[in-house]
């Protein structure tokens, strides 16, 4: 476990951001990514029918939408354990293979941290 107060405040932000995205919206995953100029994209996990993505995955391609070219970092609060693979390709795909990517627990406490690379 990583204490969430000894994280870069733009991290911090980032896990704060995803922890609010899914506690408004009542998902099981909440995700924020930055990208390379420091904007922040935030989502919730996506279970529709004919559509289920992961927080991670549609925070991802909200940044795609948005152009971004890359991400700097990227956070998911969840109670999984690990994060998927699918998960951290798409953070690979949009240049971000040595971003952090930060998991953490409903409280915000971060409890794992990976590069997608």
């Amino acid at each position: 476990m990583t204490d969430s107060t000894a994280l870069d405040p733009e991290d911090r932000k980032i896990v704060t951001l995803a922890r609010s995205a899914r506690a408004r919206n009542g998902v099981p995953e909440g995700a924020a990514v930055r990208d390379e100029t420091g904007r922040t994209y935030v989502a919730g996990t996506v279970a529709l029918p004919s559509l289920q993505l992961s927080a991670l995955r549609t925070a991802v391609a909200m940044a795609v939408a948005s152009g971004a070219k890359s991400l700097e970092a990227a956070a998911v609060v969840s109670d999984v354990e690990s994060l998927a693979e699918a998960d951290l390709a798409a953070v690979r795909d949009l240049g971000g293979a040595s971003a952090p990517v930060l998991l953490a627990g409903a409280d915000g406490v971060v409890r794992v941290r990976v590069t997608a690379g």
